[in-house]
C-alpha cells in the first residue's frame, strides 16, 4: 500500500513508525499545542482501567497491524459505536413499523365493526 493509500486508509505513518521512532528526535508538545491538536481532532483525554492481559493482547494485535495500541482501541470503539447505533436505529424502525401495522389493523377492525353495525 503506498503512502497516500495508507493515509487515506487512516494509517498514520507517525503511528506506524514509518517516519521514525528515534527518541533523540522526540520532544513533548507544549500544553497549548496539545490542547490545540486535541481540539482540531475532536479528541478528549479519558482515563480507563483495563485488565493487564487485555492491554497485552491489544498491544500484540496492534503490533501485527503496524499501529499503536491506543489508535487500535479508538478504532475498535468507533466500529462498535457505529454498529450499535445502526442496530438501535434498525430496532427502533422495526418497532415503529410494527406499531403502525397494529394501528392500521385496529383502524380496519373498527371500520369493519362500524360498517357491520350500520348494516344491522
Amino acid at each position: 500500500m503506498n503512502q497516500s493509500n495508507r493515509l487515506a486508509a487512516g494509517i498514520d505513518p507517525w503511528v506506524t513508525g514509518k517516519l521514525g521512532r528515534d527518541e533523540a528526535f522526540v520532544a513533548k508538545a507544549s500544553p497549548e499545542k496539545e490542547r490545540s491538536l486535541d481540539e482540531a481532532l475532536g479528541l478528549q483525554m479519558i482515563s480507563i482501567r483495563l485488565q493487564k492481559q487485555l492491554i497485552e493482547d491489544l498491544k500484540f494485535i496492534s503490533t501485527a497491524h503496524g499501529i499503536g495500541y491506543q489508535p487500535l482501541i479508538r478504532d475498535i470503539l468507533s466500529r462498535f459505536v457505529v454498529h450499535e447505533k445502526k442496530q438501535i436505529i434498525r430496532e427502533a424502525m422495526e418497532r415503529r413499523e410494527l406499531e403502525m401495522a397494529q394501528e392500521k389493523q385496529l383502524a380496519a377492525e373498527k371500520s369493519h365493526e362500524k360498517r357491520r353495525r350500520k348494516a344491522a
